[in-house]
């Protein structure tokens, strides 16, 4: 995930070397107080792999996941904006640190404070079925905002932002905020879970070929999904009206997901009336690097901060 590092933020974002003096302390807290949603009698125990044999050893991947959590990027001098980064991994592995990771801290080093989500993957066994990463996402959503005067955060500007397989998690999110998908645990539950501006980059969108991603549908739906289930689970299909501001991006070039699903869920977003913008990059491939060499951010970043920026997100942007 690293070489996809994020810096977004609606102010002066070039100050990627403050990233190193911010350096929050590591945070970790576990989304459920006991057994997650649909987990009782499952034996699934957290595993982590090397994504690079031999390289660094905090870039791990998840294969399976018994404890959902989030790590916490804490703001240094914090605004009071909040952002929960998803990553990917087709649904067969989660890409994320145990620690902050650089794209984390380059938030806080910019009063933003980060978290990224451990979720839950279907093919464990869990009895939510497709809907157990969103059922993560949304308790994530609401232990942020209850957790808002600890972490000098204001509960109202909490953004999302998904990566790949994690951007039809965040889709899901926005599309899904309120609708019931567990039992409430606790009183965080009572809190919503809608995040005030959605970044979808280079996201798995739709279940129906040819454009779906067939790795992710297949894990997330079963080897042959009817046509129903189908439909159900493409994020561009279900745009409601309470849909947040989306800002969506993709290479043309992306040969493992297909940029057709930035295009139709643009298309969605502007057919229900969705304050929306999209991006279209010539190059830059499946994961396209969202931080330049010299540290600094590229445009599709700077796009989504000034986009965020322009519905809440900050009180008050700096153009990029």
């Amino acid at each position: 995930m690293d070489r996809r590092t994020v810096l977004a933020s609606g102010l002066a974002l070039g100050l990627a070397g403050t990233a190193r003096a911010a350096e929050p302390q590591p945070e970790r807290i576990a989304l459920w107080p006991g057994i997650p949603p649909g987990g009782v009698g499952l034996s699934v125990k957290d595993e982590t792999i090397l994504r690079s044999p031999g390289g660094d050893p905090e870039d791990i991947a998840w294969p399976h996941i018994a404890t959902p959590a989030m790590s916490v990027a804490r703001a240094a001098k914090p605004n009071g904006a909040a952002v929960l980064l998803i990553p990917g991994g087709g649904f067969t592995r989660v890409a994320v640190r145990r620690t902050p990771s650089k794209m984390a801290l380059l938030f806080a080093a910019q009063g933003i404070t980060a978290f990224e989500l451990l979720y839950r993957l279907p093919h464990d066994g869990w009895r939510g079925g497709p809907a157990t990463p969103l059922q993560d996402a949304q308790r994530a959503m609401r232990l942020i905002r209850a957790g808002a005067a600890k972490w000098a955060i204001d509960p109202a500007r909490v953004a999302a932002i998904g990566f790949s397989a994690g951007g039809h998690v965040v889709g899901q999110l926005g599309t899904r905020a309120d609708r019931a998908v567990y039992d409430p645990v606790d009183a965080a539950d009572r809190l919503p879970a809608r995040p005030i501006a959605v970044g979808m980059f280079f996201p798995v969108v739709s279940m129906i070929p040819p454009i779906a991603h067939d790795q992710s549908r297949r894990e997330l739906l079963g080897a042959n999904p009817s046509e129903s289930l189908a439909r159900e689970w493409s994020v561009e299909l279900n745009v409601p009206a309470t849909m947040p501001p989306t800002f969506v991006c993709h290479a043309a070039d992306d040969k493992t997901v297909k940029a057709a699903n930035s295009l139709a869920m643009f298309t969605a977003l502007q057919a229900a009336g969705i304050p929306s913008e999209l991006m279209i990059g010539e190059k830059g491939g499946h994961g396209v690097p969202l931080i330049g060499a010299d540290g600094k951010p590229l445009l599709w970043l700077n796009s989504f901060a000034e986009f965020a920026g322009r519905h809440g997100w900050q009180k008050s942007p700096a153009k990029l």
